[in-house]
């Protein structure tokens, strides 16, 4: 699926308007629109970010990036499929503390 399918739909998915997700991440209306009918291309990894963020989808998601593919099998592959073994009830938890420690970390670097 194409960046642009993959974000309408998980936009969709969260019930979000075009104009709501665009307040949220910072952006236009009409730049939201773009991606989605694949008019702007290669978002910069804020934006990537912020949408990951607010449509709570890995970036590899919005991007097609499966991390099944990554060459190391490193600490973080281990604890993405980890994850996906746990139900939604804790994905959620680890979600919220993750959104925590991303703030913890944010302030200690203002």
């Amino acid at each position: 699926m194409a960046f642009k399918e993959a974000l309408k739909r998980s936009r969709i998915k969260k019930g979000y308007s075009l104009q709501e997700l665009a307040n949220l991440i910072g952006v236009s209306k009409a730049h939201i629109w773009d991606l989605e009918q694949g008019r702007a291309k290669n978002p910069s990894l804020e934006i990537l970010e912020k949408l990951s963020t607010h449509l709570n989808v890995p970036i590899s998601t919005l991007v097609e990036e499966n991390p099944e593919e990554n060459e190391n099998n490193d600490e973080s592959v281990v604890m993405y499929r980890d994850l996906q073994k746990l139900d939604d009830e804790d994905r959620e938890t680890i979600r919220l503390m993750m959104d925590r420690l991303k703030k913890r970390t944010e302030n200690r670097e203002d």
